[in-house]
């Protein structure tokens, strides 16, 4: 009786074939779960079922890795902003780009650990370009000359993206990371009453909900505030 042969329908269903962006998407993954610490070459190696070395011939290592997951989460913001209706008057700028710097805060909160990595590896890639050139067309459409918005790109820095370097900061970069330290350092503050005491009455009154937090003061109520004050003084500067 001759051997019956398996049909590749009826055999174990084959593996995905491994490419970088299968790499970057599970990276995102170990870092939505467990945070950026948590994305190594083997963790990522090991949601992909495969061995970290298997990793190489698509990222060159961790940073390059850690540099690509920029641009990917920069490219969700793109398309986030792509999907925004098309507005009535091209001209109405504070509109259109307050829409669009919290539509990219929307994205980021669904990535918490991803304005740390933004500040800490560059943002020159194509993603990030193609933000930027939106970003200033809308300026443009709105009636600002090329030196103000220049000088619009540079105030805003990372606000354009959708968070806000921080002033006041106990160390760990995004929230996720940050555990109790917060509690902590509030308490260290207002122990210090006598010798700062406008720090420790300012301290008593912060309150943050951390489902829209960033960083220690970046939640969303603080990020509007700022936005609205620079949208308020660039009407001021333009034409």
């Amino acid at each position: 009786m001759g051997h019956v042969h398996e049909k590749p329908s009826e055999a174990q269903p084959r593996r995905r074939p491994l490419n970088r962006e299968r790499v970057q998407a599970a990276a995102v993954e170990v870092a939505d779960r467990d945070g950026l610490k948590a994305v190594t070459m083997r963790s990522v190696g090991a949601l992909l079922g495969v061995e970290a070395m298997a990793l190489y011939r698509h990222v060159s290592g961790k940073n390059d890795l850690l540099d690509s997951l920029a641009e990917v989460v920069i490219g969700e913001i793109n398309d986030a902003c792509a999907a925004l209706p098309a507005p009535p008057d091209p001209a109405a700028w504070r509109a259109r780009l307050r829409a669009r710097i919290l539509t990219a805060r929307a994205t980021l909160l669904k990535h918490p650990w991803a304005p740390a990595l933004i500040g800490s590896h560059g943002t020159m890639g194509p993603a990030f370009l193609r933000y930027i050139d939106e970003f200033g067309a809308i300026l443009a459409d709105g009636g600002f000359t090329l030196d103000t918005i220049h000088h619009a790109l540079h105030a805003f820095g990372p606000r354009a993206l959708g968070f806000s370097p921080e002033l006041f900061q106990p160390g760990a970069p995004a929230v996720e990371e940050m555990g109790d330290d917060e509690e902590a350092a509030l308490a260290e503050l207002a122990a210090l009453a006598d010798e700062y005491p406008f720090v420790a009455r300012l301290t008593e009154h912060l309150a943050h909900e951390a489902s829209t937090t960033l960083g220690w003061c970046d939640d969303q109520d603080e990020f509007e505030f700022g936005l609205d004050v620079m949208l308020d003084g660039l009407e001021g500067r333009r034409g």
